[in-house]
């Protein structure tokens, strides 16, 4: 096969086309599957849906099988395709059910859909916690610190993870803006997959802890300022820990292949 007829759309008839690009410097494994999940999260495909074999996809990558195999294998693992023996690859599930799982495994690859999540809640939760500090009463300031003292007090990293998370769904609450709430609650798988990452990088939550104290300090203080430049330095240093736990698995990852 030449290469320029590498990254052809690939099919037969009764499979959907994906377009794949062939591999640059990434490890190849990781290169192929960012590509799959990109393209399983585009939603053109309905659940059920059959994807193309093996063997096409190796044709049209000019790579081997066994490097396919590993790809489809990771995606399988996360319940996003079942590759069942014999009769092929298939979807299991629709867009909008498969946005947890995608954000595990894209934030691992830097998946562009959920970077841009990444990016925009960085924006969204600024705004939250300045409006918080202008609207929030005598109840929002008393729910924001038991759910901080949730975090001091919590027995293992699960628990610490919801109660950050309810800590920042009680802040936009705090903001009276219903929208921004809303948009915050529709991430919630994100938030806890990044406070997951994050802790586990960091290794300790007490730097976590004086984050949010901080914010909450300028909320009872009702110093919109503050409270805005206490939350950007939290996603500031949240995004960085999550960051470098991601160039840790990748670093990983590309060792396990050389």
């Amino acid at each position: 096969m030449e290469p320029e007829d590498r990254g052809r759309r690939m099919g037969r008839p009764g499979t959907p086309a994906i377009t794949l690009a062939a591999p640059q410097r990434e490890s190849l494994v990781v290169d192929i599957a960012r590509q799959l999940l990109s393209q399983l999260l585009d939603g053109h495909l309905r659940p059920g849906t059959r994807l193309p074999s093996e063997r096409q996809l190796s044709e049209s990558l000019g790579v081997g099988r066994s490097t396919v195999r590993e790809a489809l294998k990771a995606l399988d693992v996360l319940g996003i395709i079942e590759v069942r023996q014999g009769d092929g690859t298939y979807l299991t599930r629709g867009t909008s059910s498969l946005l947890p799982s995608a954000i595990e495994w894209g934030l691992m690859l830097g998946q562009p859909q959920v970077l841009d999540l990444i990016e925009a809640r960085r924006h969204i939760e600024v705004i939250i916690a300045e409006l918080a500090a202008e609207r929030a009463n005598a109840e929002d300031v008393a729910e924001l610190r038991t759910h901080l003292a949730e975090m001091r007090a919590a027995p293992d990293a699960a628990a610490f993870v919801e109660a950050d998370i309810a800590f920042h769904l009680a802040l936009a609450n705090a903001a009276g803006n219903s929208v921004l709430s809303d948009i915050l609650g529709s991430i919630r798988s994100l938030l806890r997959v990044w406070i997951r990452r994050a802790i586990h990088e960091a290794g300790e939550t007490q730097t976590t802890i004086a984050e949010h104290a901080a914010v909450l300090a300028a909320v009872e203080r009702h110093s919109p300022s503050a409270a805005g430049a206490a939350m950007r330095g939290h996603m500031d240093a949240a995004g960085g820990r999550l960051h470098r736990s991601l160039q840790d698995e990748d670093s990983g990852t590309q060792g396990a292949e050389s």
